[in-house]
């Protein structure tokens, strides 16, 4: 992909059967270099005050750190990495003043105009990748029953069903550092498209 193609996005939310909204989304140009997309997905948990904390906090974490980043001089995925390991922190820190222990998911990704493509994320919101209408890849949670597939204990279509499958081995905001994957793409290519959402989502996906 070069500066010639077009990218086309959109963003999109909604409450469901909440009553009040938790996750945050947004997608950000970068002032500076043209071409230069930042895509981020935050889930909220902890109460009506505590979820919406973490995943606003996750949201103003990434403005800051994208708007100070440099694609020509600084690594995209070590960016993406220090918007979770950061928002980890001040998100432990509002614990204080939530109603509930806040927590929050991350699902991230930074395209950079010359095509190449860097995402992260921590917890159970998702990152697809699909080229053509095809899958190539996803990300995998980090999840009670996420485990049990790598087990080999239940199946991946089980996962989705299982009583169990709101529960999270890491995400953002609890007492031990929480895990984040990265994964690159070297180069995008016409007809990709990339996916960004939280659970409530992809829930409703099948993988083929």
């Amino acid at each position: 992909m070069t500066n010639g193609y077009r990218l086309t996005a959109a963003t999109g939310i909604h409450k469901g059967d909440r009553d009040y909204q938790q996750d945050r989304v947004d997608l950000l140009s970068h002032a500076r270099a043209n071409g230069c997309v930042l895509g981020i997905v935050a889930d909220g948990m902890g109460g009506r005050s505590g979820g919406r904390k973490a995943s606003d906090q996750v949201i103003m974490t990434a403005r800051q750190l994208f708007e100070r980043y440099s694609p020509a001089t600084d690594d995209a995925a070590a960016m993406l990495m220090q918007v979770a390991r950061e928002a980890h922190v001040v998100i432990k820190l509002t614990a204080i003043s939530a109603e509930e222990e806040p927590h929050s998911t991350v699902a991230a990704f930074v395209i950079n105009a010359g095509g190449d493509c860097h995402w992260a994320h921590s917890g159970d919101s998702r990152i697809y990748h699909f080229h053509g209408g095809k899958l190539i890849r996803r990300t995998t949670d980090h999840s009670y029953v996420q485990m049990l597939v790598k087990r080999g204990e239940i199946t991946e279509e089980q996962a989705n069903v299982h009583p169990q499958s709101n529960i999270l081995m890491g995400c953002l905001g609890t007492e031990t550092e929480p895990p984040v994957d990265v994964h690159f793409i070297p180069r995008l290519r016409t007809g990709d498209c990339l996916v960004a959402c939280s659970d409530g989502v992809w829930h409703y996906f099948k993988d083929d």
